[in-house]
């Protein structure tokens, strides 16, 4: 019998065996308290707990909070009001500009588990080449494909959770609820710009329940958004040579820093269920999303870039007639080779040189369907299944593929990336007395597959030219296009149980226990467990604390890709490609099959509620073990070069470096999370929230680790982050004030250790305030970093053009002011 074979005969015999196991214990249904307030869903199986009744701490941010802010991207949204969050600007990023990481508790995107109404959200196809550091190599989901509007409340659970949940729950889980109503609705349009006058942003969005039958709902929700992009750039300082020099080709700047370009972002979600009988209901939702993103990249001097203008500190000049040879424009400047009929220089196409421009088209949309309910013997069931897909559809122009001289395009589509994920779920739960006490029981059963694709670029994107032998780069200038050798669809699938307790020791006490083992196709196996507890002491002060392990498989795409793009090494652009960790020049280097990061995790905390104070504290310690990221950088023999070209990766002949994805390093990840909130009268409220996060890595491999690497992981985010607000509530108005801190980071400008930025701490302020013109009609206007506050110059602003760090984690922008009309019906 094959190995296949046996995973779908354990696949079909698990969930009959996990409902025999909850049957034996079957008997009366524990009555549950009145449900509290700021009820969860996530952290725990057993339904009405509160976020201050868990066991883990549990954010709760309303859907309210985030569509009260100016910004359109919920990336920015969540990061505004979730101090342990971080997201940045991703200027000139490579794909990570079209997707951005985001950072919870200070691990990459992939240790985070987003889940849509308790579900698993597929990852984008994007992984993040060019990451800063924190997030090289990431393949995290896209949250920015889910409308704002769309959303009832969020949830993020601060605590490993990969026992109850799965693969890449090590730094917590996001959980976004989707709105339910059956009936009414919002209208809202926003428009928004920064301070400076550029970046504006227009939205429309809209959602209203209607319902199905009587006893069912189906809502929707709709968005539709441009983004302008944002110019904080000053001029190079070789651009700058090159004006006074006299040539008045070049443009100013010449290489822009700034917010990408987004055009035609769609968003639509809807989600729905109707009750088939007394104790059950089938419920659906799903989402599609498209937009188009243009960002800039790095300048290319018309006197100096390899392979297109140079070759070894001379004029890279072409002879386009190889019959008699190809020596005979060596030693020609650019300007005689414009007046030679046989002989080529890219300064006829671009004199002032060029900047690339770099985008995608993204495509995103999922489908979810299940039946939920309780048997007659009083075991709750929800077996469910879906579907998620992420297509991004990469575009480069205002390059050239340098190998085919004046017959170059000038725009190419060099490929694009595919990630689909298929689940399929059960869960069953129960609830009786064991030796009087309250035991909630849950246990389940998943299979997921994953494919990642890699699509063929258009023919120009990779071509070897004619030119190829005398020194010009192969392909896209910039991002070199997918060649027929390196397409390919790479898949893998897993299987899961899992069995989850909470007991009820006494009314003050109550302990939890989870256990999950999945075993992957191209791994093998692995098992977790996760302890809990929730201590009452007295009326004014509790304890929780939770012990858990946890995993995170390697995508099939970190296991698979082949990259070759444009970025700035030892001072100067370079090619660098990344190359599967199998390949054999990677195996000479330390490459191996990926193995899944492990984890340990462990929080404790106290609640405290005395009088109207409501406080809750919270350690966390996170070590992980074998992390998979992007190697360092590894430098190419000629004869290792040409191996690469011989296995088809365009491009290659110009590698100067390459990475690869490894298991190469520990780290350990510790903080401290505060929330307080408190009443400061019947209509105003004042929250707090506090986080410290600091990184530290702990055992590394100096073959494929450097010290940059090391402080971009330790200090590229900042350890200390805050937020302060008042909100207060009129009959006919409202208010908010929000201060916002940032703590000191440091930057490795342009991935180059040689410019190094020690970046301060900041302070931004946020304000917004609404009239309701009666119960329907409300117009709300506000600022986001009223008073201007920009981040510490970048002191390498010379270098390329970049005037702020571009990883400020304020972003860099400055003002954003915002309107916004709403109609609630």
């Amino acid at each position: 019998m094959n190995e296949k074979k046996k995973r779908w005969l354990t696949a079909c015999g698990a969930p009959s065996l996990l409902a025999a196991s909850i049957a034996a214990l079957s008997s009366p249904t524990f009555a549950e308290d009145a449900l509290l307030e700021e009820v969860i869903t996530i952290g725990t199986r057993v339904e009405g707990r509160s976020a201050t009744d868990s066991s883990a701490p549990i954010d709760i941010v309303t859907g309210e909070e985030f569509v009260n802010q100016g910004d359109g991207d919920l990336s920015n949204l969540l990061r505004n009001v979730v101090p342990s969050y971080n997201v940045n600007a991703k200027p000139i990023s490579d794909a990570a500009s079209i997707v951005r990481p985001a950072n919870l508790r200070g691990l990459p995107p992939d240790s985070t588990l987003v889940l849509v109404n308790g579900k698993r959200r597929h990852r984008a196809a994007v992984i993040s080449f060019l990451g800063s550091g924190v997030s090289d190599g990431a393949q995290g989901p896209d949250i920015s494909a889910i409308p704002a509007i769309a959303l009832k409340q969020v949830e993020v659970l601060r605590d490993g959770a990969a026992a109850q949940y799965g693969s890449d729950a090590i730094a917590g889980v996001i959980n976004f609820q989707l709105k339910d109503a059956a009936e009414g609705g919002t209208v809202e349009a926003k428009y928004a710009t920064t301070a400076e006058g550029d970046g504006d942003q227009s939205t429309i969005a809209a959602n209203f329940g209607l319902p199905l039958t009587d006893s069912g709902f189906v809502n929707v929700s709709l968005e539709y958004r441009e983004q302008d992009s944002t110019s904080r750039s000053v001029q190079r300082d070789d651009a700058a040579q090159l004006i006074a020099d006299g040539n008045t080709y070049v443009a100013n700047p010449a290489q822009i820093w700034g917010q990408p370009e987004v055009n035609d972002d769609t968003k639509f979600f809807v989600n729905s269920a109707i009750e088939i009988n007394d104790t059950a209901e089938l419920y659906a939702f799903g989402n599609y999303a498209s937009r188009e993103t243009d960002g800039g990249f790095y300048f290319r001097n018309p006197e100096t870039r390899p392979g297109v203008y140079a070759l070894d500190d001379e004029p890279l000049i072409g002879d386009l007639d190889a019959s008699n040879g190809i020596y005979d424009c060596i030693g020609m400047t650019h300007e005689e080779a414009q007046s030679s009929d046989e002989c080529f220089s890219y300064t006829e196409m671009f004199p002032g040189g060029f900047t690339p421009r770099f985008g995608g088209e993204l495509e995103d949309y999922s489908a979810v369907f299940g039946v939920r309910g309780e048997f007659a013997n009083g075991i709750g069931y929800d077996v469910s299944a879906s579907t998620g897909h992420n297509e991004v559809d990469f575009l480069i122009y205002n390059t050239v593929n340098a190998t085919l001289g004046p017959d170059s395009p000038t725009r190419f589509s060099p490929g694009g990336y595919v990630q689909e994920e298929t689940n399929f779920n059960i869960d069953l739960t129960k609830s009786i007395e064991l030796a009087g006490m309250p035991l909630f029981m849950a246990t389940g059963f998943e299979w997921r597959e994953e494919e990642f694709e890699v699509k063929q670029g258009d023919t120009a994107s990779w071509q070897v030219g004619d030119l190829a032998e005398q020194g010009f780069l192969i392909g896209s200038n910039g991002f070199s296009g997918f060649g027929p050798e390196v397409v390919g669809t790479f898949d893998r699938d897993n299987i899961a149980l899992y069995t989850d307790f909470e007991l009820e020791v006494v009314e003050a006490l109550r302990l939890g226990a989870a256990l999950r083992w999945e075993d992957f196709s191209d791994f093998g196996d692995t098992s977790n467990f996760k302890l809990s507890a929730h201590y009452t002491i007295n009326d004014v002060i509790a304890l929780r604390s939770t012990l858990s392990t946890g995993f995170r498989a390697p995508t099939p795409g970190q296991s698979n890709i082949t990259n070759v793009t444009t970025a700035y090494t030892n001072g100067a652009l370079a090619n660098r490609g990344t190359i599967p960790p199998t390949n054999p020049i990677a195996v000479l280097k330390g490459g191996e099959q990926l193995q899944p990061e492990e984890s340990q995790s462990f929080t404790f905390g106290t609640i405290i509620a005395a009088g109207d104070w409501d406080i809750t504290l919270d350690y966390f310690l996170i070590e992980v073990t074998d992390r998979i990221t992007q190697s360092a950088n590894q430098e190419l023999t000629d004869e290792e070069r040409d191996q690469l070209v011989q296995d088809g990766i365009s491009g290659a002949d110009s590698l100067e470096y390459f990475r690869f994805y490894t298991n190469d390093f520990d780290t350990q990840t510790q903080g401290v999370d505060l929330v307080a909130t408190y009443p400061l009268g019947d209509a105003t409220d004042f929250n707090l929230a506090f986080n410290w996060t600091e990184t530290e890595v702990t055992d590394f491999s100096t073959d494929t680790m450097d010290e940059m690497r090391i402080r971009q992981l330790e200090d590229g985010l900042p350890e200390v982050r805050g937020n302060a607000s008042v909100t207060h509530s009129g009959d006919s108005w409202r208010g908010l004030v929000r201060l916002n801190y940032y703590g000191s980071y440091w930057e490795a400008h342009l991935d180059d250790y040689s410019l190094p930025i020690d970046a301060g701490d900041e302070w931004t302020v946020d304000i917004e305030a609404a009239y309701d013109f009666n119960d329907s009609m409300t117009l709300i206007a506000g600022a986001e970093n009223v008073f201007n506050n920009y981040p510490d110059k970048n002191p390498w602003s010379g270098v390329a053009g970049a005037e702020y760090p571009e990883t400020a984690p304020m972003g860099f922008n400055g003002a954003l002011y915002y309107v916004r009309a709403q109609y609630e019906f």
